[in-house]
């Protein structure tokens, strides 16, 4: 009962420390309890399968914790309009499941080599794991560890140094050191290691955040030039009125709220992700003689020195299977198509640049690993009023450099924003400020476009580059390169925010070194791993001798 306990303390403490609506603090010692019942399981109790039940346990704390801070996901709806349970069920089981994984290495790694060698290892893994769960086909960081920090930019200004990697990096090192302190002192009873050892976790704790506070109330980087820019806001009921109302209507509503907004001079509209052109997309090929995007061209003629970038739906046709991408599929036997979620700058008399998003939510716009589970799973993925089928990528980052003035927009779309090191190529192409357009709208009124606007935040703190947001239920926000959200709007509204956004063309630390600590514990994982090998051979030679 006692194991039991001490995981649902950790539960409570991981779950209890998330934005939006957690104290952040708790964070610094949240896995402590988890780390002592695997120490005691270990050490102490009479389980005949001591693996199995840190295992067990450990799968419920991440359970736990994943439900609470990602639960949201049930908000997503079938195509019937019931709430669609695998949309929830697969994320949290399998990222429960990974989460355990690594602690169960952490706890194979301690019992072979001892505390010392383990929780390094245990830092050393989790960062690893982290990092690897930023770049594979069934990604989701949502729950990284440094993230939790998002709604206290002026705590983590240091993120413009080692990112939102470094956060976890710190967070996991305290966790360790408080969990090393308890042990030492049971193991010794004496108040004199207490003391030190406890001083050296406070002072890890406060020092960062003291940098922090200073670098928060000294920020005077100077901005390179001032933009105008109107967020629109067209709250499109993305189940319904995007995918049955006229594209035409759509964009007409869309210009119209544009026009109604617009007071003075404006050198950006930005609409949100997939605003043009509801159902269907647009192809790449015909972007010129497309009448949605001259719609907006005619728009622009009447705002001279404006420009417009959006996030729309795009296909590029294939009629050969030549040098086919592989996200292409067949539309007949002559007949190719690549889908994408896109971004594109509309200027008049001048031809339409696109980029396509780069990182896709597993399951709505990418078959994770198809090649292995499509033969297995078949057609089973989320359908979200988008596309079945994997969507094609831009493998590099786009900027939009604008004619007019020195603006260079760096388009995010959505679900790229939680990447810190994958933002950073955005401002490496000469990016000056970022968009990131959005549609928070699948799952309604809950945590998930709170949470995903929060961890915008730290993208600004990373790169020192404003965010102009706009999403298409909201919440569409002005945030400035310290991370604080100057102006934003209500949740639901159909509206625009206009705001006047710096320009800044430094490049952070962060955005020159990327995940710096992330590739050091790559770099321990791989040498903790030899080591032990290493042991192991030389245990055994040893054996041989005698």
């Amino acid at each position: 009962m006692k194991y039991v306990l001490l995981t649902l303390i950790s539960a409570m403490l991981l779950s209890i420390s998330w934005p939006t609506y957690g104290i952040p603090f708790f964070i610094f010692f949240a896995l402590v309890p988890l780390l002592m019942m695997e120490h005691g399981v270990s050490k102490f109790s009479n389980f005949k399968r001591k693996s199995w039940v840190v295992f067990g346990l450990s799968y419920l704390c991440f359970i736990i914790w994943n439900i609470v801070t990602t639960g949201w996901l049930y908000g997503s709806k079938n195509p019937d309009g019931s709430h669609s349970m695998m949309a929830v069920l697969i994320p949290i089981l399998a990222n429960s499941f990974l989460y355990s994984l690594v602690f169960q290495c952490y706890h194979w790694y301690k019992n072979a080599q001892g505390s010392y060698w383990g929780l390094a290892f245990f830092v050393a893994i989790w960062m690893s794991f982290e990092k690897f769960h930023m770049n594979w086909e069934l990604t989701w960081p949502w729950l990284n560890l440094g993230n939790v920090f998002s709604d206290y930019p002026e705590l983590v200004q240091w993120y413009d140094t080692l990112g939102a990697t470094g956060g976890s990096f710190w967070i996991l090192l305290i966790n360790v050191l408080i969990f090393y302190t308890i042990r030492v002192f049971e193991a010794g009873r004496k108040r004199k290691d207490l003391i030190r050892n406890s001083s050296i976790v406070a002072l890890l704790i406060i020092l960062p955040m003291i940098i922090s506070l200073v670098k928060f109330n000294n920020f005077d980087e100077k901005p390179i030039g001032q933009i105008n820019v109107l967020m629109l806001q067209p709250a499109l009921d993305p189940y319904a009125e995007k995918y049955s109302k006229d594209s035409i209507t759509i964009v007409k509503e869309l210009l119209v709220l544009a026009e109604q907004n617009t007071k003075g001079k404006i050198d950006y509209y930005i609409a949100p992700e997939t605003a043009i052109p509801g159902r269907g997309s647009i192809s790449e090929t015909a972007f010129e003689k497309s009448v949605l995007l001259n719609d907006v061209k005619s728009f622009l003629a009447k705002h001279p020195g404006s420009v417009f970038t959006t996030g729309i739906s795009s296909h590029r046709f294939y009629k050969s299977d030549k040098n086919l991408p592989k996200e292409a599929y067949q539309l007949n036997p002559q007949l190719w198509v690549e889908s994408y979620n896109s971004a594109v700058q509309i200027i008049p008399n001048q031809k339409v640049e696109v980029y396509h998003k780069g990182k896709l939510v597993p399951g709505v716009e990418i078959f994770p690993y198809m090649s292995v589970l499509k033969p297995l799973l078949g057609d089973a993925m989320i359908d979200l009023g988008g596309t079945v089928a994997s969507l094609g990528i831009d493998e590099e980052r786009v900027a939009f450099s604008n004619p007019f003035n020195k603006g260079k927009i760096a388009p995010i779309i959505c679900y790229e924003s939680i990447y810190g090191e994958f933002v950073t190529d955005y401002v490496k192409k000469g990016a000056n400020f970022l968009a990131i357009v959005t549609n928070d709208s699948w799952w309604g009124v809950t945590e998930g476009h709170k949470q995903l606007l929060s961890y915008a935040k730290l993208r600004a703190i990373e790169t020192r580059r404003e965010i102009a947001r706009s999403a298409n239920s909201g919440i569409s926000a002005h945030i400035n390169a310290k991370g604080e959200i100057l102006e934003d709007t209500f949740y639901g509204d159909q509206t625009a925010l206009f705001a006047r956004v710096n320009l800044y063309d430094n490049e952070t630390f962060y955005v020159k070194a990327g995940d710096l600590l992330s590739r050091f514990s790559l770099f321990s994982l791989g040498f903790l791993l030899f080591y032990f090998l290493i042991k192991r051979f030389q245990k055994k030679l040893e054996k041989k001798k005698a």
